[in-house]
């Protein structure tokens, strides 16, 4: 079984996950920009953090053999600090780097008029660089939410086709079937979707254009969730190439969209051999 996480914060994991997701069959993730569990106090704190997206991480992910991709973007958190704002003139020259796959994560928190700025220009960029964009639906009053982002979407030159609404539930999925986007559900342990529910709106709306992740973060959260999805897809009645499409060819389709996805990663010895892989030198 091959698994793409489509949406993953490996930053906020140890070595042990990679190992770990490793053996459950992971062999890609994109990891989107988002935010460090406390407030950015300047545009500088950005510059880092894409910088070890670029680097260091697909550098970590590659020791456990795993592909690593980014998605780059000012968050919809942090797009109300007026400290922060000023990351999106820096993001042209990082939109450009190879291992950016996808625009992301942009969209809505509390959907406020500088969240609304902060879309409509991030869906420009992506447009502009011939990438996809990753759209974080609101947590809160998610079907409100849902509409207006997709009233952004509409309105940007960015195809809907191009486009992932993330974070989806029972309450916002039929209208994004009908929107022509790609579909993102988060699989975690007490919030967002489950395993049960996630297999449920699969026997509903089908496996084409949807999207499951972990969205594995600083919180509560489980990289092996999409491992958890994939055999409960087949303890239901799903076939093998049902699971395949979930979780491999469709990130791989959405993701290859902007024609920078590059899955072949050497598999270190240790991991040939079944061996344990160090954990040392980090």
């Amino acid at each position: 079984m091959r698994i793409f996480d489509p949406h993953i914060h490996m930053t906020s994991r140890t070595t042990d996950d990679y190992e770990a997701m490793y053996a459950a069959g992971v062999r890609a993730v994109v990891e989107p920009a988002f935010w460090l569990g406390q407030p950015r106090t300047s545009p500088a704190s950005f510059l880092d953090y894409f910088d070890a997206l670029l680097g260091w991480e697909p550098f970590r992910a590659a020791q456990y053999g795993i592909a690593h991709h980014c998605a780059l973007a000012l968050n919809p958190k942090e797009a109300n600090d007026p400290r922060c704002t000023p990351v999106l003139d820096e993001l042209p020259r990082y939109l450009v780097k190879d291992s950016v796959v996808a625009v992301g994560e942009i969209g809505y928190d509390a959907m406020t008029p500088a969240e609304d700025t902060a879309l409509a220009a991030q869906l420009q960029l992506a447009a502009e660089h011939g990438l996809p964009a990753l759209v974080h639906t609101p947590h809160r009053d998610k079907l409100a939410g849902l509409h207006r982002t997709l009233d952004v979407v509409r309105e940007s030159a960015l195809p809907v086709e191009r486009t992932l609404l993330d974070h989806l539930n029972e309450t916002t999925v039929a209208a994004a079937v009908d929107s022509g986007c790609w579909l993102g559900f988060s699989v975690y342990p007490d919030t967002k979707m489950d395993t049960d529910r996630m297999v449920a709106v699969l026997r509903t709306f089908g496996t084409e254009r949807i999207l499951v992740n972990s969205a594995a973060d600083w919180g509560r959260s489980d990289p092996l969730k999409t491992r958890e999805v994939a055999g409960a897809m087949l303890a239901a009645g799903f076939t093998d190439d049902d699971v395949d499409r979930v979780l491999w060819r469709n990130p791989v389709a959405f993701y290859g969209l902007g024609g920078r996805l590059q899955l072949d990663v050497p598999v270190p010895d240790a991991l040939h051999e079944g061996n344990s892989v160090l954990r040392g030198g980090e």
